[in-house]
């Protein structure tokens, strides 16, 4: 699962992409957990934007939206059978920006936190739905050399393929599948994370 990740100058590294910002600041975020208000871009007929939104979709089905337990992650071979999903996939969805992501590596009854990024340090647009001012992440089997550190990674896209995955005209599943896994780097980083409360630029410097 993709449940916390890195974000920063949003604003200036997706000025060539979008044409208007709503309410996002160009600040950096190094601990970018759910419930959070966090930087997305959605396509309009006047263009794309570049908003905020709270990473955690609360179904429109759910009797009782104040227990209800956000989801943050979609399952990208599952997207079409899931109510929560099936819909959404089809009409509305969008990009979370980010510089890189943490996956913690279970051994026993420890788990080692790590930091990734894309091997040649790009922007990652995470391949996401939204409803109602929130977001989720879509996901796909982890590739051989992440599965060492987790099963699953969040379905990347590349600059290119924005614009492709935005259009509603076009089949959404079809697309994220036909999409190759960018190549990944990753480090081990240390257990500060682990806390949303710690949010500054030591939490990706290397501990290995």
């Amino acid at each position: 699962m993709c449940g916390r990740y890195v974000v920063t100058k949003p604003v200036t590294k997706t000025a060539d992409l979008v044409k208007t910002t709503i309410k996002v600041e160009d600040i950096d975020n190094y601990n970018a957990h759910p419930t959070q208000k966090l930087p997305i871009i959605k396509s309009y007929t006047n263009g794309k934007t570049l908003e905020n939104c709270d990473w955690g979709l609360v179904p429109s089905w759910a009797t009782d939206k104040k227990d209800f337990r956000p989801l943050i992650n979609a399952r990208l071979e599952t997207l079409m059978e899931k109510v929560s999903f099936k819909n959404l996939i089809q009409t509305s969805r969008c990009l979370a920006v980010a510089d890189g992501y943490y996956e913690w590596k279970r051994e026993n009854k420890e788990k080692t936190p790590y930091y990734f990024t894309r091997s040649d340090n790009s922007l990652i647009f995470f391949a996401a739905i939204h409803q109602n001012n929130q977001f989720c992440i879509i996901t796909r089997e982890a590739t051989d050399k992440i599965k060492e550190i987790h099963h699953r990674e969040p379905l990347i896209l590349n600059e290119e393929q924005i614009s492709n995955y935005l259009n509603i005209k076009k089949e959404g599943t079809d697309i994220l599948k036909s999409i190759k896994p960018p190549e990944l780097k990753f480090r081990i980083v240390g257990k500060n994370v682990n806390k949303p409360i710690n949010n500054d630029s030591s939490l990706i410097k290397s501990t290995a």
